[in-house]
């Protein structure tokens, strides 16, 4: 197989600049913005790559793709965020000892951004 995992993800936004220091100073994801370092070097471990039916209620419908994190520590993660002042949501029918555990957060542009936390 040729294809060895995501290389990129890319996607417009209203304030590029912006989005990138809230990305990086909330959850460390991206770049560290210092001289040509635009690499962000992930920990290795499963991916999911998965099409919804355009009719999907899983995320808003005015979107056309919610970005899943793959954490560690999601309880310390969720504190960290909730003393920033993020919303978060959860809910136990997401959590399940197969699939691990999972919450939700919006970016300052209101693109979705879940948290997955896969079992141990």
């Amino acid at each position: 197989m040729p294809v060895t995992g995501i290389g990129g993800l890319f996607f417009r936004a209203r304030d590029p600049g912006a989005l990138t220091k809230w990305y990086f100073d909330h959850l460390g994801v991206g770049a560290t913005m210092t001289g040509t370092d635009w690499i962000w070097q992930q920990s290795a471990g499963p991916t999911v790559f998965a099409p919804f039916k355009a009719d999907t209620d899983y995320f808003a419908s005015d979107k056309q793709w919610m970005l899943n994190l793959r954490v560690q520590g999601l309880d310390a993660l969720l504190a960290k965020l909730r003393s920033a002042g993020i919303e978060i949501i959860t809910k136990a029918e997401w959590d399940t000892p197969e699939t691990g555990r999972f919450a939700r957060i919006h970016d300052p542009e209101g693109n979705a951004i879940e948290l997955w936390e896969p079992p141990s």
